[in-house]
């Protein structure tokens, strides 16, 4: 029996290499915000140990949009990071920032 196809994601689109690390190092981030959410978080050691990563996360968001303004890319091209954001799963992976919706427990 042959081995199953992989699923069809939909295409990246095209970006710049300082795109693509703006990209990747804003999901990092909202990663690791999400594991340190009070919200969410469930043992203050995993939340401890991804706050400590956020600086190297941060600094790295910083340098890519730093390398963006130096080579002259001015202009944040929402509509087409958005659409990148949408294939890395970036939707769910920045719902983990929020607070969970009041479910009826406890006071409101």
């Amino acid at each position: 029996m042959p081995a199953p196809e992989p699923p069809d994601w939909p295409p990246l689109p095209a970006l710049t290499r300082a795109e693509s690390a703006f990209v990747d190092s804003w999901l990092e981030v909202v990663d690791l915000l999400g594991r340190i959410n009070p919200a969410r978080a469930t043992h203050t050691y995993s939340a401890l140990r991804a706050a400590q990563a956020l600086v190297g996360r941060a600094t790295a968001l910083r340098d890519a949009l730093t390398s963006m303004h130096e080579r002259g890319e001015s202009d944040v091209h929402a509509h087409t990071l958005a659409r990148a954001l949408r294939v890395l799963d970036g939707e769910r992976r920045a719902g983990r920032v929020t607070v969970p919706q009041n479910r009826g427990v406890g006071p409101t």
